[in-house]
């Protein structure tokens, strides 16, 4: 990040718009989850689509698909720019990929601290075979970002700038305050508190809280979407590079 000087008003938290937020953040990715489950009743016709390849594959493009048809209403209700183009200036792509790569490594040492203590190969969850590896590989890699990323932070995070304008100082640094809020709604639904151990959560938690304000200073700053969708393949594709690493050395 880099110190700029600001003219807006401070930031003012406002209830309703953060409310909206949040029911898109988990109402969204429900939506998506119900409508794929519903169509693996149908699996037979398709072979293999229940495999989680697969769903999961298929659960974010109905997400992706409904965020931007969300964009398409909500352009209409708060008019904003919601980034879904290239970068105007700069483009903050190579910060993304740094970045990426520095979270990528400290997510998978949050996720997987247990195996990485006692030096034991990750419970991956599925048989790691040939295309098993490359699904989940090409999902954490290219897959995941655009998916995540219009929901999250072209609508959500938008939608929030717009509605709750204003700045907040970190430091030497300024950034739009509503920024730091997308990023806290983003910790609390990616960290794992339902599945994980309480400190591998909490851990999760003030990760993706971290990264999710790094993703938001690049999409105000580039006002586009591309910089964070880059950052956030580049960090799944570390994490799994590492999974696939750790499961070599220590199977």
């Amino acid at each position: 990040m880099s110190a700029t000087q600001t003219t807006q008003p401070h930031f003012h938290f406002r209830l309703t718009p953060f409310i909206v937020a949040v029911l898109l953040a988990y109402g969204l990715p429900y939506i998506a989850t119900e409508v794929v489950d519903s169509a693996r009743h149908y699996s037979h016709i398709v072979p293999g689509f229940a495999d989680m390849p697969r769903w999961i594959y298929a659960q974010h493009t109905v997400l992706l698909l409904l965020a931007v048809a969300a964009i398409a209403v909500a352009m209409r209700i708060v008019p904003a720019d919601y980034g879904l183009h290239a970068p105007e200036e700069k483009s903050y792509v190579p910060s993304a990929i740094v970045w990426g790569v520095v979270f990528g490594v400290l997510t998978a040492a949050i996720d997987y601290a247990p195996s990485i203590l006692a030096h034991t190969a990750p419970k991956l969850g599925y048989p790691p075979t040939t295309g098993n590896v490359l699904g989940w590989l090409g999902f954490n890699g290219l897959y995941v970002g655009p998916t995540e990323e219009v929901p999250f932070r072209a609508l959500i995070l938008s939608y929030l700038a717009a509605t709750m304008p204003g700045k907040w100082r970190i430091g030497r640094y300024t950034m739009n305050g509503a920024g730091v809020v997308a990023a806290a709604i983003w910790a609390f639904y990616m960290a794992g508190f339902t599945s994980e151990p309480f400190m591998i959560a909490l851990g999760q938690l003030l990760c993706q809280f971290l990264f999710g304000v790094f993703l938001a200073y690049w999409l105000e700053k580039s006002r586009s979407v591309f910089a964070p969708i880059i950052g956030h393949n580049v960090c799944g594709a570390t994490e799994y590079g590492l999974v696939l690493l750790m499961t070599a050395l220590w199977a």
